[in-house]
């Protein structure tokens, strides 16, 4: 008779992961401090602006992770997920701003924004079998200013330029205070409700994206990617998979920008339809390395924090630096991008594939030899 025994915490982890690990020491310690460090922010940091932050990271993890599905997995080069995140925050902020901060109001205009996402996602993928390469992309990218220029125009809908402002149901909104003493230092309240929201849908759907791409499915995808002329000689049908691809991948990008309105309590054309957001996620993408899910975390933790913390540190090493006019001006807080693009030029130079990428091919080269 066999003896049952229980599964060991390393095998458990690595089903929990479907396998995937980050590939390397250095990339696994990256990627646990981030998960305990969202895990634990409000724990970690005093103030809301360090938390509002960590839930940023969350966000943008999953939005630069879906993005991953699309360029890194399957080869498609489109600019218009930014469009397929306004939908998202569009759907919320249009339903609770006209239905009111009721529960049925924030499912029924999240679902109705993700399921339109994913349509459209569709749509767009269908384009590739007509146009190619970067014609492709500027047929994207003309979609998504589309999208922009109606969100602007459409006032009596979308708020127009201004936006639409709008209240969350009671267990999201700040005034809810269930304790009047604070819970371990914490304080608990809708803040809080809405952080934990968004860091649990965040890992959740991050780990449905790890258990995706390394199915039958994800490595379909890669084939295409490869070589799609020899997947379609297999037997695969290519349009399929490039249109569930990129819907699912449109569909991620919706929730997760039914989590960014939900944080803001606000949703605008700059807040989720900017063309800047579409570069900062392909950003995230290349840093922390295409095709590898843990790439794009890490570079989304990465880009968050620097747009936030890299000009008040400018600042402080001028304010250090002040009897030295030179290199304090070197240091000025105004100048922040500049050093942005000087770190992303470092980061090419020493990880031509992305953070993860590089990690992972050291890691391969140095156990062959």
């Amino acid at each position: 008779m066999h003896s049952f025994s229980p599964p060991s915490r390393r095998s458990f982890g690595l089903r929990l992961l479907s396998g995937d690990t980050p590939g390397h020491p250095v990339a696994s310690f990256l990627m646990a401090v981030l998960v305990f460090v969202l895990a634990f922010a409000p724990l970690l940091f005093a103030g809301t602006r360090a938390v509002a932050t960590a839930a940023r990271v969350a966000i943008f993890v999953v939005l630069a992770a879906s993005y991953d599905l699309l360029l890194g997995y399957t080869g498609i080069v489109s600019f218009a997920h930014t469009l397929f995140f306004g939908l998202g925050a569009y759907g919320v902020a249009i339903a609770l701003a006209g239905s009111g901060p009721s529960w049925s109001a924030l499912f029924v205009g999240s679902a109705a924004g993700i399921g339109f996402a994913a349509l459209l996602g569709i749509g767009i993928a269908l384009l590739s079998l007509r146009v190619r390469a970067i014609f492709f992309s500027m047929i994207t990218l003309a979609v998504a200013s589309v999208g922009q220029v109606l969100a602007s125009q459409l006032h009596d809908i979308t708020g127009g330029e201004d936006g639409l402002t709008f209240s969350v149901p009671p267990l999201l909104s700040p005034s809810f205070h269930p304790f009047t003493e604070p819970v371990l230092g914490v304080r608990i309240d809708g803040r809080l409700n809405t952080y934990y929201l968004i860091f649990v849908v965040s890992l959740v759907l991050f780990l449905l994206l790890l258990r995706l791409v390394n199915s039958p499915f994800g490595r379909v995808l890669r084939a295409i990617r490869e070589n799609e002329f020899r997947a379609e000689a297999l037997g695969y049908r290519v349009v399929v998979y490039r249109s569930l691809a990129s819907a699912i991948a449109a569909a991620m990008a919706a929730i997760a920008g039914t989590l960014m309105a939900l944080l803001l309590r606000y949703n605008g054309p700059a807040t989720t339809l900017s063309f800047s957001i579409m570069i900062d996620i392909l950003l995230m993408v290349v840093i922390g390395g295409m095709g590898t899910l843990y790439g794009p975390a890490i570079g989304a933790a990465l880009m968050v924090l620097a747009q936030y913390y890299l000009e008040p540190a400018l600042q402080f090493l001028a304010e250090l630096t002040a009897p030295f006019p030179l290199l304090s001006a070197v240091f000025q807080p105004d100048r922040w991008l500049l050093w942005l693009g000087f770190l992303f030029m470092l980061v090419v130079m020493y990880f031509p594939a992305g953070i993860v990428g590089s990690l992972r091919a050291r890691g391969l080269y140095s156990q062959t030899r």
